[in-house]
């Protein structure tokens, strides 16, 4: 890979601030990754670096997750992600990308625009929002932002937040791995990268957690919110 100290670079930004916003890396992962790899590539080698990202969430935050929220997000979320990662094979990768730079760009306005927006915490909402989050991480490679507003209305403590949507995420990861591996999505070529983005992951998670004991979630999602949109944008802009 070209720029492969720049790849890494960007990688860790992701790291960080998916820590931090609680949205999860991929979010920014995949549209950075977009510019390095081909689109489907892209899909498989999140899966994997997801999988490292949430087990080191999951250390680094081990006080405790919320079993409830676990079942009740995670079950339809893994049933969704392998159903959107089946379907990603017959999109194609143009409509995909297009899909994701549009998620980007609604997620963040919305969220920058309508700051007291909130889920009400019941147990339909978070089966909703455990089922929208698993089929856009299946389709598009993401659907953190999604499963972060789910989570956000049943006001966890920072700590059990980020374990517990860990905790879900590594579900999903590890199912659409499944699927991406069955798609062709996961290339021997691109497994060089595995223990590289694992070493990211770790240094990332850990100045995450060392940013998010110094500032207040509120400022830190402003300036995460703004640059998921500009991220949008710059996709959507290169692919037009």
């Amino acid at each position: 890979m070209e720029n492969l100290t720049l790849f890494i670079f960007l990688a860790l930004l992701a790291e960080i601030l998916g820590t931090v916003g609680g949205f999860g890396s991929s979010l920014f992962f995949v549209p950075i990754a977009s510019y390095f790899l081909d689109f489907y590539s892209v899909l498989g080698i999140t899966a994997l670096f997801h999988v490292s990202s949430n087990i080191t969430k999951i250390v680094f935050f081990r006080k405790g997750f919320d079993k409830k929220l676990v079942l009740s997000i995670g079950i339809p979320a893994i049933g969704f992600v392998i159903i959107g990662g089946v379907l990603s094979k017959y999109i194609p990768t143009q409509l995909l990308e297009i899909g994701l730079a549009i998620f980007l760009i609604t997620i963040s306005l919305t969220l920058l625009i309508f700051k007291s927006l909130k889920v009400k915490p019941t147990i339909a909402n978070s089966i909703i929002g455990g089922t929208a989050s698993g089929l856009f991480a299946g389709l598009l490679g993401t659907g953190g932002a999604i499963r972060g507003i789910t989570l956000a209305a049943f006001s966890l403590k920072t700590e059990v937040f980020i374990a517990t949507s860990a905790v879900i995420d590594l579900g999903i990861d590890a199912s659409r791995s499944f699927v991406y591996y069955f798609n062709g999505y996961i290339h021997k070529e691109d497994l060089y990268l595995i223990p590289i983005l694992l070493i990211v992951s770790i240094v990332g998670t850990y100045i995450g957690k060392q940013i998010l004991a110094k500032i207040s979630d509120k400022q830190f999602k402003s300036i995460v919110l703004v640059l998921i949109l500009i991220t949008g944008l710059i996709t959507l802009y290169k692919i037009i």
